[in-house]
């Protein structure tokens, strides 16, 4: 009996009814495609099982089904068809599709045969028509996405079945740069919006592109930097050979669906119109066969460059010769031509930067930057401003010095925005300014070393304040903040350490009290009030003398005066002491700190109301040390047998029969 097959780690591949799963063919975030013999029909087919994350519930997993065989009903000779579709003995969604030994896109190369891309870039058009033209937008278009059948036709798989909204799967090339379908996403689909054909239109723009050039129009390291270079970079400039391209892609990969083809047939026409306006294409593939002679090309364009160069440096000697000689004059029209021909390229040769597109994108950065317009509005902000600038002339001082600046700006808001606890909008900026780092050459520079400084200071910063106020979620969060900065990975295990070690909210801690939010940080509350025994111990250290305790009836004050021994009702020694005026209770603050050795004090309203007090048969409320008019007054919190009012204003002298205190200590 033949082994069952096994994924590489040990596990069997999936089990389906009627297929044999023979291989893994490619694996992504959201799929498995396998290499599986067909039973029935004895022929080699692929076979996609989506995986548990993609598909979690069985609502998703219907709606899924139900889409797939919306698009098997698809009738287009360059549509992958979909064989059959239905679920593994383990419950997963699954797809059968004619197998394609040809392999796809992304593992050929195009680059010189502009003849070749034309001819696929129209393929998918046409199947991009007849799709759109339904209602289906496939969501997904990517090389790996374009198959090649026996006959060497290019196929679109996978339509309309790209119902992810994550950036994962990415494939990455051996420098380490994400190439999965955040490579070829829309802005729009990016953000999560609703989108039409125009997403799809866009994709196939850089599709196009790198089939032409070989390579992506934008490049980074990890998924979210290249959303945010779909977003909010400016369009590349093409290679010199591929100029005539820069207008059709300016339209097809414009930030804004308004801007870009609106719909496959005119992007059909986009293309017709470069393959008019330029003749290069056919003879350049004409001279890629004559490869032989190849290696003689460089060395006749500079000798040609150099005679020209000569002959115009001879023919302005000799006009300036003749300049120089009275009656001297330009023996022919075509002589006084070419000279003016001359003077403008030495002209232009010699413009200021003043007047270069550079100067203008670094004004128009400066200003921004002092706005605070760094990655805002999209288009229109300080970091397009400065790769304009960076396209326009990389060796310039004044560019690099703007690139500092606003790395530097990037530096200040990002530390702002950890600050804040803005995390999505801290890890938006910092995937744009390595964004620019990496564009630009300067992710070793003095300004992205301070940018980095900075962001491992708010960081720190903010967890040392999570921690000092026991803010157990801040601190968790904070500490996956060094993992999405690249900082020193130590630093991630002492913060994960410290977590871990800190208490929750509510908790009781080991040197006593329960840990409440405090109006400064976290604070240990007491988790009972004041004692008579309590208080007795301090009156006896202190002499402290009894204040007078208020009573409803002034004429008792006289005849049977009240205070904290004898409030006019009988106690327990371990109940709460009352009859003590709010005095009173700031000099048992000081004795018991000074006793303890701890900052103890009257806790604000909030702090006091955390946690009710321990009051026998009757509640009491319990001093703070809030204000009331003036200070004349302060805040006693709490109902109590007496009153049931939340709040309430009492003289800090005297002393009343349903109010007593608790302690707080701040924690560091």
């Amino acid at each position: 009996m033949a082994e069952e097959p096994r994924h590489d780690d040990g596990i069997p591949l999936p089990d389906i009814a009627g297929y044999r799963l023979l291989r893994m063919i490619n694996h992504g975030g959201m799929s498995t495609v396998y290499l599986a013999r067909q039973h029935t029909l004895g022929r080699d087919v692929a076979v996609k099982v989506m995986s548990p994350q993609a598909l979690a519930d069985e609502v998703s997993r219907r709606r899924f089904e139900n889409e797939v065989r919306t698009i098997a009903r698809l009738e287009h000779p360059h549509v992958v068809r979909i064989y059959e579709v239905g679920r593994t003995v383990e419950g997963l969604p699954y797809y059968a599709m004619p197998y394609m030994a040809r392999g796809h896109l992304g593992q050929r190369d195009y680059s010189k045969s502009e003849r070749r891309v034309v001819e696929i870039a129209n393929t998918l058009l046409s199947v991009l028509g007849y799709a759109h033209s339904r209602n289906i937008v496939h969501r997904d278009v990517k090389a790996e996405n374009v198959l090649f059948d026996d006959a060497d036709r290019p196929l679109l798989a996978d339509f309309g079945i790209a119902l992810r909204k994550d950036w994962g799967g990415a494939r990455m090339t051996a420098t380490g740069l994400a190439v999965g379908s955040t490579a070829y996403m829309a802005p729009e689909q990016a953000r999560g919006e609703v989108v039409d054909g125009r997403a799809d239109l866009y994709a196939l723009g850089v599709l196009i592109w790198e089939m032409l050039t070989g390579r992506l129009p934008f490049e980074a390291q990890d998924a979210l930097s290249m959303a945010v270079m779909h977003a909010q970079d400016p369009i590349p400039k093409l290679p010199a050979h591929l100029a005539h391209w820069q207008h059709f892609m300016n339209r097809a990969l414009a930030k804004q669906p308004s801007q870009r083809f609106e719909d496959a047939a005119q992007m059909r026409a986009g293309i017709e119109s470069v393959m008019q306006r330029s003749l290069l294409p056919a003879l350049r593939d004409r001279l890629h066969r004559l490869a032989p002679l190849q290696q003689y090309a460089k060395p006749i364009w500079a000798v040609c460059a150099l005679l020209a160069f000569i002959g115009i440096g001879v023919l302005g000697a000799e006009y300036l010769s003749r300049r120089n000689t009275p009656d001297a004059t330009p023996e022919s029209a075509a002589d006084a031509a070419t000279i003016s021909a001359h003077n403008e390229v030495t002209t232009a040769m010699l413009k200021p930067l003043a007047d270069s597109p550079a100067r203008a994108a670094i004004t128009t950065a400066r200003s921004r930057i002092a706005a605070g317009q760094l990655t805002a509005p999209i288009g229109a902000n300080a970091y397009t401003s400065v790769l304009e600038a960076w396209n326009a002339d990389a060796t310039n001082a004044e560019v690099l010095t703007v690139v500092e600046d606003l790395t530097d700006a990037f530096a200040g808001t990002i530390a702002t925005q950890i600050r804040d606890g803005n995390d999505a909008r801290a890890r938006e900026v910092y995937a744009m300014a390595t964004s620019l780092a990496q564009q630009t050459g300067t992710a070793a520079s003095p300004a992205w070393l301070r940018l980095r400084g900075k962001v491992e200071t708010a960081v720190k910063s903010r967890f040392d304040s999570a921690a000092k106020r026991y803010d157990h979620d801040t601190a968790q969060r904070t500490v996956q903040l060094v993992t999405d900065f690249g900082l020193a990975p130590q630093l991630g295990a002492d913060f994960a350490s410290r977590v871990q070690k800190m208490p929750r909210m509510g908790a009781v801690l080991p040197e006593g009290g329960v840990l409440r939010a405090g109006s400064e940080g976290a604070v240990a509350v007491n988790r009972v009030a004041v004692s008579r025994s309590d208080y007795a111990r301090f009156v006896e250290a202190t002499r402290r003398t009894p204040s007078l305790c208020r009573e409803r009836a002034s004429f008792l004050r006289v005849i049977a005066p009240r205070d904290w021994r004898s409030p006019g009702f009988f106690q327990k020694e371990d109940e709460p002491v009352v009859c003590v005026s709010l005095q009173d209770a700031e000099a048992y603050a000081s004795w018991y700190s000074r006793r303890t050795g701890q900052q103890w004090r009257l806790p604000t309203s909030a702090e006091a109301s955390g946690t009710p007090a321990q009051s026998g048969n009757r509640a009491v409320s319990l001093w703070s040390r809030d204000c009331a008019s003036g200070c004349t007054r302060r805040v006693a919190s709490g109902k109590s047998w007496r009153n049931s009012t939340a709040q309430r204003p009492l003289l800090a002298n005297r002393g009343y029969d349903d109010v007593g205190f608790r302690l707080v200590r701040d924690l560091q």
